[in-house]
């Protein structure tokens, strides 16, 4: 195995972690939306390690299948939709969380699977990926309103690394992908998507602190109780 595998191996071992450890914390505060959909880029980070590890085609598959589902609609749709409780107190249903990642599923089927989209499926993730961006850019807005300066930050460097990955990743070739080590379109994608875990995270976490700061001001307790 050469180090350029190896490395490859260590930055989506770095993601997955990334992925489970924030997801498992975010479904902890109910978020099942933001959360799950965490945990589905760890699982496809787990599978690619077994793909850089050993070429097998089951795991680059799945891994492939949930890459597909997080850039198309996990992120952009389902990741916005768990962010929007914190920015416009968005509870969705356990049924309605149910029926978004079916038809996100379903979806992504048809994406993987259908030659007549082949042609637009570039710029189709590129589309929904600015999508995601403009709503991250509003995110580290409502953090900078709050005076949350490290938490804007961390989000804004995630938005613009995690942009400008969506921009390279089928409209740009790094010269000597297939030979640098560390300067390769993987490394830098899964090094970035790890990075954007916590940095969503922290963000989340600083907002949520000044929601439940302003529910207690809003409802004293009682005197004596």
């Amino acid at each position: 195995m050469d180090l350029r595998t190896l490395v490859l191996m260590q930055s989506s071992a770095v993601l997955a972690l990334s992925s489970f450890f924030y997801g498992w914390k975010i479904v902890r505060k109910r978020n099942y939306l933001l959360g799950l959909e965490m945990w589905i880029v760890g699982t496809s980070a787990t599978n690619a390690i077994g793909f850089f590890a050993t070429g097998n085609a089951v795991s680059y598959e799945i891994a492939h299948f949930f890459d597909a589902f997080s850039r198309g609609f996990g992120m952009p749709i389902i990741a916005v939709a768990g962010l929007m409780a914190i920015t416009h107190d968005y509870r969705p249903s356990i049924r309605q969380d149910v029926v978004v990642f079916v038809a996100s599923f379903a979806l992504t089927f048809v994406l993987v699977g259908a030659d007549f989209i082949s042609g637009v499926l570039p710029y189709f993730y590129l589309a929904m990926w600015i999508w995601l961006s403009i709503y991250l850019a509003y995110f580290v807005k409502r953090l900078l309103d709050i005076g949350a300066m490290l938490e804007a930050l961390g989000v804004a460097v995630a938005l613009a690394t995690s942009l400008a990955i969506a921009g390279i990743y089928d409209f740009y070739k790094i010269p000597g992908e297939e030979t640098n080590v560390v300067l390769n379109f993987f490394t830098l994608a899964l090094c970035t998507w790890a990075y954007f875990m916590p940095a969503i995270y922290y963000g989340y976490c600083a907002l949520e602190r000044v929601q439940s700061r302003s529910m207690a001001s809003n409802n004293p307790i009682p005197y004596g109780n």
